[in-house]
C-alpha cells in the first residue's frame, strides 16, 4: 500500500510517502521566520503553507521516482492545531484524493505522534506506555493496540514545550526555546537552583505553569533588571529548569510503568528531541527491563511520515469508521472512544 501523508498543523509543511510501513520520502519545510516574532503567527503560517505545499508535493514525487497515480491512500492531519494552517493541508489533501479517486483518511495529529515509534526499524510492542511531549501537548497514554488508547494523564496548563519557549523568552534567548535551552543547559549545573515539580491530584497529570512562574520569581529576585541577566548565570538557570521539567515527566512515567504491565515505553513529540530527556528515558527502560523506542529526530517534530503511517495503520486495522471526518475533533472524547 502506497500512502501519501500531508501535515500542516502548525509551522511545518510536510509531505511523506510510505510503502506499507517503510518511509520512501519525508520532506519537511520549517517556517523559521516565526522566530522574529517570538512565536508562531497563525496568519503567516497559513500563507506559508499555501505557498509551499504544491512545490513540496511535486518534489516528493520527483525525488521518490513514483507517480502520484501510484498512491492508494491519502492521509492528512485533521486536528488539533492552528485552524487556518490545518485547513490548508486538510482541504488540499481531500481535494487531491477526490480528484484521483483515492481513499482519504483524516488523522488526529496526536495519534500520529503516538505511533511514530513504528517508523523505526526496531518497533514498539503492545501494550505500550507512550509519553507525548510537544509545544502544545503533554500526555501519558496506555496503548493496547492501534485502536485502543487510554489517556492516563495530561497537562492541566502549560505543555512542556510551551514552558521551554516561555522560559527562553524570559531569559532573552529567542524562539523556539527547546533547542536553545538544551544547548545552554549542557554548560550549566542542573543542581544549582531547586525549581519545583508540581504535585497534582491527578495521578498522571502534569503542570508546568508553576515551574514557569518559579523561574520568573527567581529572575525578579536575583536580577531586578531582567533585560541584563549576566551571561555566566544563564547556563545554570537553563540546566536547573530543564532538570525540573525532566523530573516531572520521568516521575509520572515511572509511576505508570509500576502500575501497568507493558512491553514497551515510547517517548514521542517535539520535546522528545531533547538529549537529556532521551537519556533519562533510556535509563528508565534499563531499570525496569522495558523496551524503549524513541523516534529519530526527524520524526519527533511535526512530520507527514507519522501522519501517513497512522493513516496506513487505520486502513489496515479496520479503524476508518472510528474517526470523525470533522477537521477539529474533540480530543477528550476522541481518546476515550
Amino acid at each position: 500500500m502506497i500512502t501519501l501523508g500531508i501535515e500542516s498543523s502548525c509551522d511545518e509543511t510536510s509531505v511523506a510517502i510510505l510503502d506499507d510501513e517503510k518511509v520512501i520520502i519525508n520532506l519537511i519545510s520549517s517556517q523559521s521566520f516565526h522566530a522574529l516574532y517570538g512565536g508562531v503567527v497563525p496568519e503567516l503560517s497559513s500563507r506559508a503553507h499555501l505557498q509551499i505545499i504544491i512545490p513540496l508535493l511535486k518534489k516528493a514525487f520527483n525525488d521518490s521516482s513514483l507517480n502520484i497515480k501510484d498512491v492508494d491512500v491519502i492521509a492528512a492531519t485533521a486536528g488539533p492545531g492552528l485552524i487556518g494552517a490545518l485547513l490548508v493541508g486538510f482541504t488540499f489533501a481531500k481535494g487531491l484524493a477526490y480528484s484521483l479517486k483515492k481513499k482519504f483518511i483524516p488523522v488526529n495529529h496526536i495519534e500520529g505522534h503516538i505511533f511514530s515509534g513504528f517508523l523505526m526499524d526496531d518497533k514498539p510492542e503492545f501494550p505500550m506506555l507512550v509519553l507525548v511531549v510537544s509545544g502544545g501537548h503533554s500526555m501519558l497514554l496506555l496503548v493496547e493496540d492501534f485502536g485502543t488508547m487510554l489517556l492516563l494523564g495530561s497537562t492541566v496548563d502549560d505543555a512542556a514545550g510551551e514552558a521551554f519557549d516561555k522560559v527562553s523568552k524570559m531569559l532573552g534567548l529567542g524562539y523556539p526555546g527547546g533547542p536553545i535551552i538544551q544547548s545552554l543547559a549542557k554548560k550549566g549545573n542542573p543542581n544549582s537552583i531547586e525549581f519545583p515539580v508540581a504535585v497534582l491530584s491527578g495521578e498522571y497529570d502534569f503542570s508546568f505553569s508553576g515551574l514557569k512562574t518559579s523561574v520568573l520569581r527567581y529572575l525578579q529576585k536575583n536580577f531586578p533588571n531582567q533585560n541584563n541577566i549576566p551571561e555566566d548565570n544563564i547556563p545554570d538557570i537553563a540546566a536547573s529548569f530543564q532538570s525540573a521539567v525532566i523530573r516531572a515527566l520521568i516521575q509520572k512515567t515511572e509511576k505508570a510503568v509500576n502500575n501497568f504491565d507493558v512491553n514497551s515505553i515510547c517517548l514521542v513529540g517535539g520535546v522528545a528531541a531533547n538529549e537529556s530527556l532521551r537519556n533519562y528515558f533510556l535509563q528508565l527502560g534499563e531499570t525496569y527491563n522495558k523496551k524503549v523506542v524513541i523516534p529519530k529526530l526527524e520524526y519527533c517534530g511535526d512530520n507527514a511520515a507519522m501522519i501517513a503511517f497512522r493513516g496506513y495503520s487505520m486502513a489496515t486495522n479496520n479503524l476508518l469508521d472510528s474517526v470523525s471526518d470533522k477537521p477539529y475533533p474533540n480530543l477528550k472524547n476522541y481518546f476515550n472512544r
